[in-house]
């Protein structure tokens, strides 16, 4: 295990719970792992693959993905293959040999592939060392990204019970760890869970105001020329976002799924091999995307769901270097939201599961004590110190009794219904507390309702962040196309003061103190080394391009400062940094020594 973990990746040590999670798959045992992203998941199943006899099979869902996570691979010296639709019938024919004769050590599939009786012929024939089940939370109904190929995954036991299973994740709750576990038939699996946190990313959730603009501001700000992903609900907003950063001068790419295949890949690729790259995408884009030097994560919309958020959070920072991930969040996304769950398809069961993932994303975006804190017991981790590097530490909100304030707003919201047999969004029921003499007011008499005018201590922002709030704590419901606004159950406590309502003060805007964490590679490097760094950042580049590879696989961007800050001389010396294996030793050595050499 070290041997190869030394030769082949580079590195001295394991990390976390690796070692054990090795030991038990080389032994032979199942296992179930729930490990951060970037938290060295991949070794789990190709360190066993490499130790033991046979072909590790590795299912994914991430078909576009493959060929550089086998080039990645290959470029470490490690005999990998992939099948695919994405092949023509000889490229297929020449993998199927390869396997055959034991030419391999990892072989990736499609999870739809194991539905095809050619291919489960084609293992029957092979000699399978593992079986590694990628995003195994996949086949999770309570997941956030459920695909119904993985429910077949069960019968890898049933048709080959002496093989090893390992089943991987970096999102998963009790509940979809469960699910998890039954499905795959893995209950006697020993179970590996690593702590969530990820401490080098900084999480941010801001109220929305123009959040083009504010998103360009952090750009501009904090990562400038940095590479990063930008989520949105829809397509069309994809395309728009990207269009204006494209429009404000900033290398930016849309990805969603009304996109043809070539373009998609041309995109993605592009993601992959480039620096400074910024991709605005649909959940479409992502999983499992291995660069480890997205230094932001920005959300336009808001995720469905905490465990579609962590995961989408976690492309950032996957090389540990600081990075940003940020949400803005507005009264239009719980309408929207709700509005969505209310029309999906799916038994009552299934809009009940979609909205208590919602309720869960809301009250993370809510609270006022630590976001981290929050985020990681919702995957049941305790954590009672606040982390430092939240919006809610470095400029900590405020916890307000807001009970007149929602009084108010419930009752002009009763008022229209009862009075006047009336639903209006909230526009309307804040423009009569505010007083406004708006036409769509003076139409409908609502400036002669006993509340025309009772909130002016509070700005429009501001009572629509009580309105957010009190959708949130489900003191307030929106139903229609329209989004208007009813009463619930709950109301009536607070409008016949029996029920107190918290709300959220947010506080004064201010810069988070981020100079201090810039998300910068060149971070903490010695000023003498940052030059160092950066022209082996550019050695590097070059060498990607010649290898038709993305840079990440020439030599991560944590090597490269090692090697800025030491300087080896000779290819003895950088063997002994970390992430230099004995195949990239031998291919990218003596190049990289005469690109130190230069600078003398």
């Amino acid at each position: 295990m070290h041997e190869v973990l030394s030769r082949v990746f580079g590195y001295d040590s394991f990390r976390g719970q690796q070692r054990a999670i090795i030991d038990h798959v080389v032994g032979g045992g199942d296992a179930l792992v729930l490990m951060p992203t970037g938290g060295g998941k991949s070794l789990c199943y190709q360190i066993p693959a490499l130790v033991r006899d046979g072909v590790g099979v590795v299912v994914s869902p991430l078909i576009a993905l493959m060929q550089d996570q086998v080039d990645a691979l290959r470029d470490l010296g490690v005999r990998a293959g992939f099948l695919n639709s994405s092949q023509d019938h000889d490229e297929r024919r020449l993998v199927e040999a390869e396997f055959l004769a034991g030419e391999l050590d990892l072989l990736y599939l499609a999870p739809e592939r194991l539905s095809v009786e050619s291919t489960l012929a084609l293992l029957d024939r092979g000699r399978i060392s593992l079986f590694a089940i990628d995003e195994a939370h996949c086949v999770a109904q309570w997941g956030h990204d459920f695909r119904p190929d993985y429910l077949t995954l069960s019968m890898l036991h049933e048709r080959w019970p002496s093989v090893p299973r390992i089943a991987l994740t970096a999102t998963a709750t009790e509940a979809t760890r469960a699910e998890i576990a039954h499905r795959l038939r893995l209950d006697d699996a020993r179970q590996f869970v690593a702590s969530f946190d990820r401490p080098n990313i900084q999480y941010r959730i801001v109220a929305k105001n123009e959040p083009r603009r504010q998103l360009l501001e952090l750009l501009r700000t904090e990562h400038e020329g940095d590479s990063g992903i930008i989520y949105c609900l829809s397509r069309a907003s994809t395309e728009k976002t990207a269009d204006f950063l494209v429009s404000q001068g900033i290398d930016a790419i849309p990805y969603h799924a009304g996109l043809d295949a070539a373009t998609r890949r041309a995109n993605q690729a592009r993601f992959l091999r480039e620096d400074g790259l910024v991709v605005v995408a649909t959940i479409a884009f992502g999983m499992g995307i291995d660069k480890p030097d997205v230094r932001f994560v920005a959300h336009l919309d808001l995720p469905k769901s905490v465990e579609g958020y962590y995961q989408e959070t976690g492309r950032a920072g996957r090389d540990g270097l600081p990075s940003t991930a940020w949400l803005a969040y507005g009264l239009q996304d719980v309408v929207q939201l709700r509005r969505m769950i209310d029309t999906s398809e799916g038994d009552a069961a299934h809009r009940r599961r979609q909205s208590m993932h919602l309720d869960a994303m809301l009250a993370l975006c809510e609270t006022v004590e630590c976001r981290r804190a929050q985020l990681l017991g919702y995957f049941g981790e305790r954590s009672d110190d606040r982390c430092g590097n939240c919006d809610t530490c470095l400029t900590p909100a405020e916890s307000v009794d807001g009970t007149i304030a929602a009084q108010k707003l419930l009752s002009a919201v009763y008022r229209l219904a009862h009075e006047r047999r009336q639903k209006f969004g909230a526009g309307q029921a804040i423009d009569i507390l505010l007083g406004r003499s708006t036409p769509k007011v003076r139409q409908h008499r609502h400036d002669e309702l006993t509340v025309f005018g009772v909130g002016t201590e509070l700005s429009e922002a501001e009572w629509r962040g009580v309105v957010r709030q009190l959708l949130a704590q489900r003191l307030l419901a929106v139903e229609g196309d329209y989004g208007t606004l009813v009463l619930t159950e709950y109301s009536h406590e607070v409008l016949g003061r029996r029920r107190e309502v918290r709300l959220r003060r947010e506080p004064e805007r201010a810069r988070p103190r981020q100079a201090a964490r810039r998300a910068d590679a060149a971070a903490e490097l010695s000023p003498e080394a940052v030059p160092v760094f950066e022209h082996l950042r550019a050695w590097r580049a070059r060498t990607a391009k010649e290898q038709e590879v993305p840079a990440y696989v020439v030599f991560h961007d944590a090597t490269l400062r090692q090697v800025a800050t030491d300087l080896p001389a000779t290819p003895a010396e950088l063997g002994r940094i970390s992430g230099v294996g004995e195949n990239k030793l031998a291919k990218y050595g003596e190049s990289l020594l005469a690109a130190l050499a230069e600078l003398d």
